[in-house]
């Protein structure tokens, strides 16, 4: 019973059991295919207390070990009990932690987990094998990021509770930097800044280095008159005034990244291969993005630099077409969309994470950056890769009307039957390095399907 799991990365022991220190580490490591919440990360390795919200109520309390605290060799979590919700399992689970660092060299260290609990290890190691490949990517990136020459920043990100914004501030937290989050609600700590984004306080960005603006009313849903005007009235306007406020911010950032959409290229572009120097395309969401970088304008005007990231189907299973998509595919319920061969330009979350980041250290990346996978796939094709992966049939195809049942006739057309077959054209100039590439190997890493 039990479990222990190790594997090498390529850094000095103290920079790797420095990344577990910082904020964010908690949310970088969990998988996201697990049902749990997190509701707080513990601010101490040495004596704090870490929590994950689970289905029915219930609460895992981690408990970090005074005992067991030998930086930068160890620190060692037990769980514990923290009112009500944390008393079943605390009381019926026996699990004990023990994160190990041992050198290899100057260079590289052996991270070991060593899990004293009576759950099986085949039910662990997929959740380990998910953590070490997340340590060692993270840590990758941030070392190729320095040496580059970024030094720590402080970037403030709108939408930051989001699916991806969630993500890219601990992945930021992690590497050293100062996340300031952009929130609507009054700030309850140093870490957030409120936000209006109809009338934005003239020193919202003062001393930040970089804004990163990711929020924005889904497009999920039906295309009816009210959601076509959040869509739209959420997007240009706060953006325009963002981009204002970088251009008059004397002590300000110098660098703005904007989220977009491949919306831009239109909702039909038959086989065409779309880079960032085609032509946009047609419909309701080609007009939406459009306006949508353009607003980036005084930022550009004022000199600042401006990368608009135009992005992808978001792979992930806890948010986007894949959570949707996952329980329906599991049951043995999944097919095609239509006559499946409609292109499905993709993108796994930590590649996006990736391609935010290399905004912020690449001086030469500006202006429409296409974040998507290289190699986009036909709609049967993801979904027979997606059964594969889950192990079951893909044998239902779903017929056209069914998504404009769900989303409407325009709703269906831009969003469940689009057809965009997009190339990273600026970053494979770049030379940039995608973590799972391959499709199939992005939904086994996702979904612990290694």
């Amino acid at each position: 019973m039990g479990l222990v799991y190790s594997s090498v990365i390529d850094a000095p022991i103290y920079e790797v059991f420095d990344w577990h220190t910082r904020p964010g580490a908690f949310t970088r490591l969990s998988p996201p295919w697990q049902p749990g919440r997190i509701v707080a990360e513990a601010d101490s390795l040495e004596n704090g207390r870490a929590e994950l919200g689970l289905p029915g109520g219930l609460r895992w309390v981690a408990d970090h070990q005074p005992d067991g605290y030998d930086p930068p060799r160890r620190f060692v979590d037990s769980i514990g009990t923290e009112g009500l919700a944390s008393l079943p399992l605390g009381l019926a689970l026996r699990w004990r932690h023990t994160h190990d660092f041992e050198e290899v060299d100057g260079d590289r260290t052996r991270v070991v987990d060593r899990v004293d609990t009576p759950v099986p290890a085949r039910a662990l190691r997929s959740m380990f094998r998910y953590r070490h490949r997340q340590l060692a990517d993270d840590i990758a990136a941030h070392r190729q990021a320095a040496a580059h020459g970024l030094a720590p920043l402080t970037v403030a990100i709108t939408g930051s509770s989001g699916l991806v914004g969630a993500q890219l501030a601990a992945f930021l937290s992690t590497g050293g930097h100062h996340v300031i989050r952009l929130v609507r609600h009054p700030a309850t700590n140093s870490g957030e800044r409120q936000w209006n984004p109809d009338d934005p306080d003239p020193a919202l960005l003062a001393g930040v280095d970089a804004v990163i603006h990711l929020a924005g009313e889904s497009i999920a849903g039906r295309f009816t008159a009210k959601h076509r005007a959040a869509i739209l009235d959420s997007r240009i306007g706060p953006t325009r005034r963002l981009a204002e406020l970088v251009a008059t911010s004397v002590d300000g950032p110098k660098v703005l990244i904007n989220a977009s959409a491949i919306g831009y290229y239109g909702y039909d572009r038959g086989d065409e291969t779309l880079t960032e120097d085609s032509q946009r395309g047609d419909g309701f969401l080609a007009d939406v993005v459009a306006e949508w970088e353009r607003a980036t304008a005084p930022a550009e005007e004022s000199g600042a630099r401006v990368v608009k990231v135009r992005t992808g189907i978001v792979q992930s299973p806890a948010g986007g077409t894949l959570r949707l998509l996952r329980p329906l595919f599991a049951a043995g319920l999944g097919g095609r969309l239509g006559d499946g061969r409609q292109w499905f330009s993709w993108i796994g979350i930590d590649d996006l994470i990736d391609v935010y980041h290399r905004a912020l250290w690449d001086a030469d990346l500006s202006g429409p950056v296409n974040a998507v996978a290289p190699d986009p796939v036909r709609n049967a094709d993801y979904t027979r890769i997606l059964a594969h992966v889950l192990h079951r049939p893909a044998l239902l195809p779903v017929p056209p009307l069914g998504p404009k049942v769900l989303l409407g006739e325009q709703g269906a057309r831009e969003l469940a039957l689009a057809n965009q077959r997009v190339l990273p054209a600026r970053l494979q100039q770049s030379d940039h390095r995608f973590r799972t590439p391959d499709l199939e190997q992005t939904l086994r890493h996702l979904l612990g399907r290694g």
